[in-house]
């Protein structure tokens, strides 16, 4: 990972994770609390691929598992948002941009369900049983419920902050030579034409009008 997605990555997570447990695990909500945390990871991995998904998962679980007031075993909920980034960074967009928001929503849904069945199975193998007395079927209603209800003012800024990032005059080339590639996708797809073909049009009526003028300067001079 390059060091503009480290900084921006640390940043956001360390923000995430003190609003997650100064805010949000303080509203006394009923059934689970909004993860701000979780869609964090996923809004960066959706960016930065799966492995940056798996490796910003695990760093941003492993802060939650040491930060008070955890009462959980360390490393637990780390394993957790390392597979949740890992495989939504599967899911990242080819072209670098979101077409809708029905995808980004699928995912944040599918990842508050699978994250609270993980944890519980995990909780389950070292012998935490206190899923089952709160109802796991309340807790996967309630996360989804609230991560749905707050994805859509989280995810979105955190997605284009990243690809702001990404962008970065300091960035590899490559990174430059990707987003050029896409931004002459998105001008080649409202007209069906490649901008190859069109700057070789181009090309062919200028030299045809030189021909032509160069011709009609010779006929004046023989005249």
């Amino acid at each position: 990972m390059r060091f503009n997605r480290m900084l921006l990555s640390t940043t956001l997570v360390v923000v995430a994770l003190v609003i997650q447990v100064s805010v949000l695990a303080r509203l006394h909500l009923p059934g689970a609390v909004p993860d701000l945390l979780l869609l964090t990871v996923l809004a960066l991995a959706m960016v930065y691929g799966h492995v940056g998904g798996a490796l910003i998962g695990f760093g941003a679980g492993l802060l939650a598992d040491l930060a008070p007031p955890a009462d959980h075993a360390a490393g637990r909920y780390a394993l957790v948002l390392c597979v949740i980034g890992y495989l939504a960074g599967l899911v990242k967009p080819e072209s670098g941009q979101l077409k809708s928001a029905t995808g980004p929503m699928a995912v944040v849904v599918a990842a508050a369900v699978g994250s609270t069945l993980l944890y519980a199975g995990v909780g389950a193998l070292v012998g935490d049983t206190s899923a089952r007395h709160v109802g796991l079927t309340g807790l996967l209603f309630t996360a989804a419920l609230y991560d749905l209800l707050l994805a859509p003012f989280v995810v979105p800024g955190l997605m284009a902050l990243a690809r702001r990032a990404e962008n970065d005059p300091l960035a590899e080339t490559n990174s430059g030579g990707k987003s050029g590639d896409v931004a002459s996708g998105w001008l080649s797809s409202g007209t069906g034409l490649r901008i190859g073909s069109q700057r070789g049009g181009l090309r062919v009526k200028a030299a045809k009008a030189r021909v032509a003028r160069a011709g009609r300067i010779k006929g004046v001079k023989r005249l």
